[in-house]
């Protein structure tokens, strides 16, 4: 949970710019995004899989140019 506390002489346009800050820092809103939808498990491991993947591939090209 996100608690923002409104500094003295501060503009609600500057409490809501630190507010989206926060959620965006603590990684709430990409939560929001995945749950919109229900994925099955099988989808999850597969995406899982994919970004495991290219990770690999990255690391590898990487240590070949090195």
């Amino acid at each position: 949970m996100v608690k923002l506390t409104v500094r003295d002489n501060e503009s609600i346009q500057e409490a809501v710019r630190r507010f989206r800050k926060l959620v965006e820092r603590t990684g709430i809103k990409k939560e929001m995004r995945r749950r919109e939808y229900y994925e099955k498990p099988s989808e999850t491991k597969r995406r899982a899989r994919l970004r495991a993947e290219r990770r690999a591939r990255r690391n590898r090209l990487l240590l070949q140019g090195a």
